[in-house]
């Protein structure tokens, strides 16, 4: 460790050093959190821009909304047939998997219940 005095420019400098590092940091993880803030499932869908992304949120308001969708709406908004059925089948796939997962970790835990009982 090494004794610095407040006033000195040795004690000046580092604490500038030590100011931008941080500063640096900072914007760093807001600039990171700032896109990440901004996305959106579907960015992950092709054929789906910013324009789609605004239109479908604009309209359904979320994407549990445009899950439940049907083909006719979509395509009343101007979405392309095509796209509209890709839309859908990305949003339900990941619905469909993502209770897949949930129903085997219950089934899981059901079992491994079982096991230690007996």
């Amino acid at each position: 460790m090494v004794n610095l005095g407040r006033k000195s420019q040795s004690f000046y400098l580092i604490q500038r050093i030590q100011d931008e590092v941080h500063r640096f940091a900072i914007t760093f993880h807001r600039s990171l959190r700032g896109k990440n803030a901004i996305r959106s499932e579907l960015d992950q869908i092709p054929g789906v821009g910013e324009k789609r992304r605004r239109l479908l949120l604009s309209h359904f308001k979320s994407i549990t909304e445009i899950k439940q969708a049907d083909l006719d709406t979509m395509t009343r908004l101007g979405i392309p047939k095509p796209t509209a059925e890709t839309i859908l089948h990305h949003l339900n796939q990941e619905k469909d998997e993502t209770h897949d997962a949930d129903d085997s970790d219950v089934i899981d835990k059901i079992e491994s219940m079982e096991e230690t009982s007996e």
